[in-house]
């Protein structure tokens, strides 16, 4: 392959970045991002040519990422961590998951075999883990027959129509009945709703009380209450949180393990 000469590169670098210079504002953030740019470019070898293809069209600027520490979302990082732990200690020989996060069932799937049940299913393929179509008020299970059962983040979407559900103001309850009904004898489920004070964000989702979920699911036996609230950064998910900690959150997350 014949090289690029040193004086043809150096124009390059020089042409790419005042044409992005013309192209971008001036503010603080754009002419950061632009010297980094023609610093990384100049820091190559200008012996031969770039290993990479160069252009205004492949210029993918990020901003905001370059933080003192790792940003994440607390209900969707700490709640399926909270379940695989449960899992790890329960050992079920097959695990059965409702519309929960994908990334809690594709995970858990390489150690335990998974079905994963949605209204829209998933075209994941996965080996461990089988992903199939069902309605949360109508589930394809025989009374008390499901062993290991999990519907985390879900409930408090059902009957809001936001995923394509029938309207329904009483779907969550509809659903929670639907749980418990195959939850076989023995069995642990695993639920996971937002909490604080009660309302409705239509068509969001619903925001429980403790005491509404407790009520709900009062045949149950309630194993293990874990709460990540409202000020994670400093708490992390707090288990076997009290009553009171749930109540005084905004946009808290509760995680209930409950066995039949």
């Amino acid at each position: 392959m014949k090289l690029k000469k040193p004086n043809v590169i150096k124009s390059t670098i020089s042409g790419l970045v005042t044409t992005l210079f013309s192209k971008m504002k001036e503010s603080t953030e754009n002419s950061s991002i632009l010297k980094q740019y023609q610093a990384f470019l100049k820091s190559g070898n200008t012996d031969q040519a770039y290993r990479f293809q160069h252009s205004n069209d492949t210029f993918y600027p990020c901003f905001g990422d370059d933080t003192a520490t790792t940003d994440f979302e607390p209900h969707y990082t700490y709640h399926p961590a909270w379940a695989a732990r449960i899992l790890a200690k329960t050992s079920p020989k097959k695990h059965i998951d409702i519309s929960s996060t994908l990334k809690f069932c594709s995970i858990v799937s390489a150690f335990i075999p998974v079905e994963f049940y949605d209204y829209r299913p998933a075209k994941l393929k996965l080996e461990g883990l089988a992903c199939k179509k069902a309605d949360l008020l109508n589930l394809p299970f025989a009374d008390d027959s499901v062993d290991s059962l999990s519907c985390m983040h879900t409930i408090e979407h059902i009957g809001l129509g936001r995923y394509g559900d029938e309207i329904d103001y009483d779907g969550d309850l509809k659903a929670i009945k639907e749980l418990k009904r195959v939850l076989a004898p023995n069995g642990d489920l695993l639920v996971v709703v937002p909490i604080g004070k009660p309302k409705i964000e239509f068509n969001a989702h619903r925001i429980y009380a403790y005491a509404q979920i407790s009520s709900y699911f009062n045949d149950l036996n309630l194993v293990e209450f874990a709460l990540i609230p409202d000020n994670y950064q400093e708490q992390g998910i707090i288990v076997n949180a009290t009553e009171a900690m749930a109540d005084e959150q905004h946009w808290g997350c509760g995680c209930f393990w409950f066995r039949k």
